[in-house]
């Protein structure tokens, strides 16, 4: 069985400073309805924006950071749990820092427990252990943490759901006759090293951590595809159907 991992980002998760129950509900929908045909690992971001409803802290400040992280993870989970048990589905939360893929025997014990809950039909959800990660340990965005799970965790295919539904051929904010690219077999250096910018308060990535995923996984011979986590129906098209309608595909050639 083809073997996928699936990030969700804060934006998408996120409504008004907290959390989109209705879209994470969607989120385990599409979920359930392709775990019948793939492997899936699900790499979740949105610990922080759950954490802020119970502890509304400045997020600028790393301390209050790591404080609404601690709080909004299990919090995060167990929403997850109670949505995934409608399907009968078992979760498990499995909390990385770039540090375990840095050194052999801390990627193969974290790739063993990978191995052990998707044998056992569970599916796994990672997200970066941001309460006591340092800032030299730390990948501080969930599309690089994504792309070393594809990698490192041997899987084909890395998809990405953002408020950013393609990568265009010019901003599509700045300029309306702006265009989506369909597949991408490299990127150009220049994109690589744009400014970040997200879009929501609790959200750290933005176009071009999305591009430095793809980019990693082009050059480990991964695919990527990049595609909205508001409406679905791209994403399902491809991975449910075989048909490449919106989104982005990363490829080599």
């Amino acid at each position: 069985m083809k073997r996928i991992v699936i990030k969700v980002g804060s934006h998408v998760l996120g409504e008004e400073d907290g959390l989109s129950l209705k879209r994470i509900y969607n989120l385990c929908e599409f979920l359930a309805e392709l775990k019948k045909k793939y492997e899936i690992i699900l790499v979740s971001s949105g610990a922080v924006s759950a954490g802020w409803l119970k502890l509304k802290l400045d997020k600028s400040i790393l301390e209050n950071k790591q404080a609404m992280s601690a709080v909004g993870q299990p919090y995060l989970m167990s929403i997850y749990a109670r949505k995934f048990e409608k399907f009968g589905i078992y979760t498990a939360q499995v909390l990385l820092s770039a540090d375990d893929f840095d050194s052999r025997r801390k990627t193969k014990h974290a790739r063993n427990a990978i191995e052990t809950l998707l044998k056992n039909s569970v599916l796994p959800i990672i997200n970066e252990n941001d309460t006591t990660t340092i800032k030299e340990l730390v990948f501080g965005d969930n599309d690089q943490l994504s792309a070393h799970v594809a990698y490192y965790f041997d899987a084909e295919l890395l998809v990405i759901l953002s408020d950013i539904d393609a990568y265009y051929d010019k901003n599509p904010h700045q300029y309306l006759d702006a265009k989506p690219r369909k597949i991408v077999h490299q990127i150009d250096k220049k994109d690589l090293e744009c400014e970040h910018t997200p879009n929501s308060n609790f959200a750290t990535g933005g176009i071009v951590t999305k591009l430095k995923a793809a980019d990693f996984l082009l050059k480990n011979n991964r695919q990527m595809f990049l595609s909205s986590g508001f409406d679905l129906s791209d994403i399902k098209s491809y991975l449910l159907e075989n048909k490449h309608i919106g989104g982005t595909l990363f490829c080599k050639k």
